[in-house]
């Protein structure tokens, strides 16, 4: 949605091996070179944009989630040679899994089957320490902890917004209850249409420092202020569409009710528990807020052992991370005839809940998802989790997404 929005439209693409890090030389002399330089002139542009995506903290203002000071949790492996499975591309061609992984642009790949990682890969200078820019997977962490408040009994799911958030009286989200924010099924005039620039979304992106302002602009500078300026349009709970500044508002309301910020939040019930690796970090506004739809960056490992903790029903690391009641809420799946309204044809059957991408497949699949082809899988019934980071030119999921489907069944049925 958000970095590659000069791509509406799908491209002409480049063959993956002419727009890798290692061949286009990006960042790498001292000083760089002009055409290997990425900076706020090019951040958002391809294929500079593949260099942005491990190194957003180097080029727009972040703060840390810590992994805390306890040990490493081992992850475990039992290698088995995935690459070579066959299996058919959308158009019933003969693909293995190492050239769907070159054709979609991967950046790294991580398969576990019953705990332990069965094949890894890293491409395009990725390497399994590197954090990677997640996009909207972020919104399904900020989902998970708002349920796991509402467990708890800090959050209200009935409640109008404004019970926690009175800012916001004069706004969309003024009638509206935080169930519908959950699942986004609340009416609110928000459009992401990148060839024009009177709607929503360009000053949603200069607020959140995701795109530079553009001269003479005199919008909102931060997210909180932008989202006091958007309106109803239509009613609420009719249906889902897909908006990520409701995600923005459910973050608002989880630092609200914690008062904490969501970045020490994330370190507290998730980093810290898990034995993560590394730190991840998360992208934040002029004035601190973070980006609870959009700013995630995390290493493929830990994002593993993070979806391994949801297959095992919210226990990893020795720890009770999320209530099992929690996960298998989010397991059993939004209203499926309300998501029909998202006209998302290519994720026909699924259903949305909790910020969450639910299946309704044979395995209980269910997932988080973010843009440029950001991926945490859970397969339940095949006892495996997928992480795929990439950096793909074309955006918006429905042009990979068909293909994606038969990678996650043929990997599923390699792993059994």
């Amino acid at each position: 949605m958000l970095a590659g929005s000069a791509f509406a439209q799908a491209p002409q693409l480049p063959a993956p091996d002419t727009v890798s890090l290692d061949r286009l030389g990006t960042m790498s002399s001292f000083p760089p070179q002009p055409d290997q330089l990425v900076d706020q002139s090019n951040r958002t542009k391809y294929p500079q944009m593949r260099w942005v995506l491990q190194h957003t903290r180097e080029l727009l203002p972040t703060r840390n989630i810590r992994r805390g000071s306890g040990p490493v949790s081992t992850l475990r492996t039992a290698p088995r040679e995935l690459g070579s499975v066959v299996f058919q591309d959308d158009k019933g061609q003969d693909i293995t899994v190492d050239a769907w992984l070159t054709q979609t642009y991967t950046d790294a790949l991580v398969v576990m089957h019953r705990g332990r990682i069965v094949y890894e890969r890293y491409m395009n200078q990725m390497r399994p320490e590197t954090p990677h820019l997640l996009f909207s997977i972020t919104k399904s962490f900020t989902g998970l902890l708002a349920a796991q408040l509402a467990h708890e009994g800090k959050i209200d799911l009935d409640a109008p917004v404004t019970k926690y958030v009175p800012e916001l009286a004069d706004s969309a989200w003024a009638d509206m209850k935080v169930r519908e924010v959950m699942d986004m099924t609340g009416a609110v005039r928000y459009r992401e249409v990148y060839t024009d620039p009177t709607t929503e979304v360009f000053p949603y992106l200069y607020a959140s420092t995701l795109l530079p302002p553009q001269p003479g602009y005199t919008g909102p500078r931060n997210i909180y202020d932008f989202l006091k300026t958007l309106k109803k349009e239509g009613e609420h709970g009719a249906g889902f569409v897909y908006r990520t500044v409701h995600s923005e508002v459910l973050g608002w309301i989880v630092s609200r009710v914690t008062g904490r910020h969501f970045a020490d939040v994330m370190s507290e019930r998730i980093w810290s528990r898990l034995g993560m690796e590394e730190d991840a970090y998360l992208m934040v506004d002029p004035v601190g807020t973070p980006l609870q739809g959009a700013g995630l960056n995390a290493t493929a490992r830990d994002l593993a052992r993070f979806a391994e903790m949801l297959r095992r029903g919210g226990e990893f690391n020795g720890q009770r991370v999320f209530d099992r009641a929690v996960i298998d809420d989010l397991k059993r799946g939004g209203d499926r005839e309300k998501f029909k309204a998202s006209g998302m044809a290519f994720r026909a059957g699924y259903s949305y809940h909790n910020q969450w991408w639910v299946l309704h497949n044979a395995d209980g699949a269910f997932e988080a998802s973010g843009v440029h082809g950001q991926m945490v899988h859970i397969n339940p019934a095949a006892e495996m989790v997928v992480i795929k980071l990439s950096s793909h030119p074309v955006a918006g999921a429905g042009f990979t997404h068909p293909l994606t489907l038969k990678a996650w069944e043929a990997l599923a049925k390699a792993v059994r």
